[in-house]
Order: C-alpha cells, then structure tokens, then sequence
C-alpha cells in the first residue's frame, strides 16, 4: 500500500507551501482543491523536480458529500493517508448580523464539518498501522473572541480544541497530532473574507514560506502539540490567557476595525 500525504486548502497560501515542503521531502502527495487549473500546474510543477507521485481531487469542501468522495478516492488506488494537512478553511468579514447566512453556514461546513469527517475517515487506519500523523491549521484567533469575524474565530477554537484532545487520545501510537496557530499570513485569506484591519495589524502580516517551514519541522520532529510561529504572536495568545475577557474583545475589535 502506497504512502501519501493529503493536503487540503493546496492551491494558494499555507496549503501551497505545504505542497512545496512535503514534495521536497520526498512524500507522495494527495492535493485537494476548488481550482483544477491550479492543481494540475501544481502537480507538474512538483512531480518535474522531485521524484514523487501527486494525485489530485479538485473539489469543493462545503459540500457534504466532498469526504466521502476523497475516501473513496483513495481506497479505489490503495493508497494509506499517512498524513493529514488540514489546511483549508476561509473567514467571512463583519458584523454577525449582516454577514449573509450562507456564507457563515459554508464557513461551518469547511473550517469544522470537513475536517472533522477527514480525520474520521483516515485517523482509524494510522492507528490500526501505528503510524502517521495529522496536522490541523487553526489560528491565533483560536484563542480569543472574534468581534467582527465571530463565526471564524469559532470555527478555529474548535479546531484548537479538537487537536489537543486528540493528542491525548493517540498517546501512545506513534501519530503525531499537531495544531498550528499562525498570526494573520500574507495569502489570499485577507482579500477573500474582504478583511478590514489596522494599520499596526496590516504591517505584521507573516510570510507564508516560514510559517510552513517553522510547521514542517515542528510537525516532523518535535512532540508538542501546538506551535504559534513568531515571538509577537506567541507573546499575544499569553497575553490573552491573563487579560480579562472584556479587555480582549475590545483589542480585537479594535484590531478588526470595529
């Protein structure tokens, strides 16, 4: 049974360095997407200078049925998911009651409903081999409210939480469970949740190549279960955990232009 890691959100941003990272590394990639353009490019590009198989599924993470498809996907070529990057996910912008029902609703179904049905579907067989290991992109925002982004800084609370628990549950195989909780990253997030920050907020955006580098290593060699990438990021989730929950969400709207 072949090896290969599955790589959601693979197209742009943190998924794509992802991509980069795993293939460098020699692992046989599974690339999962909305964009098939993008990933057949992908594929070339990373198949013509390393020497790995890539198999791609474009296909959109809000519909329910989006799992069951790349389960069986991977079942009809043999393939054993040793590693699981759950990477994508996206943020809607503004006041609760005016963001569009749907689009929270769609949020839900990527950020939590899909993640949630990939680990449910690949995580049994790491255990039943003893190894693997599954990385979920959650967020800084993970561990505060989010006035004017409420829905997905819940969704990545949950995503935070999920992980640690399940790091609990797989001591004791040898599968690696991992959250990675970066600050706002320089991709396509900001200008698709159309998101308005502060200007001090706007001149820390971190660049993507070293959050997947500092995740990768981490990920790959090290046991913790959370990594916040970048001193001030770090110094911030403290910060949240000592300051009263009133100070926190008028930083945050703040931050986030209330």
């Amino acid at each position: 049974m072949k090896e290969y890691t599955l790589i959601t959100g693979a197209t742009s941003g943190l998924g794509y360095e992802f991509s980069k990272i795993f293939a460098k590394n020699g692992n046989n990639l599974i690339l999962i997407g909305r964009r098939v353009e993008k990933l057949q490019g992908i594929k070339k590009e990373l198949e013509e200078i390393n020497n790995i198989k890539i198999e791609i599924i474009p296909i959109d993470l809000s519909k329910k049925e989006s799992v069951d498809y790349i389960y069986d996907f991977v079942n009809k070529k043999n393939i054993f998911v040793d590693k699981l990057i759950n990477n994508a996910g996206f943020g809607s912008y503004g006041a609760f009651y005016k963001v569009e029902e749907a689009k929270d609703l769609e949020m839900i179904d990527v950020n939590i409903y899909a993640l949630t049905k990939l680990i449910k579907k690949f995580l049994p067989s790491m255990i039943e081999k003893n190894k693997g290991g599954i990385l979920n992109v959650a967020s800084t925002a993970a561990f505060a409210p989010g006035v004017n982004m409420s829905v997905y800084y819940a969704t990545k609370a949950y995503v935070l939480s999920l992980t640690e628990a399940l790091y609990e549950e797989c001591l004791g195989y040898n599968i690696k469970i991992m959250a990675l909780c970066p600050g706002a990253v320089k991709t396509e997030f900001q200008e698709i949740a159309k998101v308005e920050k502060s200007d001090i907020s706007k001149s820390n955006l971190m660049d993507a190549t070293y959050v997947v580098k500092k995740a990768y290593e981490e990920f790959t060699y090290k046991k913790s279960v959370l990594l916040v990438p970048g001193f001030k990021n770090k110094l911030l989730v403290q910060a949240v955990r000592f300051m009263p929950r009133w100070v926190t969400r008028k930083i945050i709207k703040k931050v986030n232009k209330g």
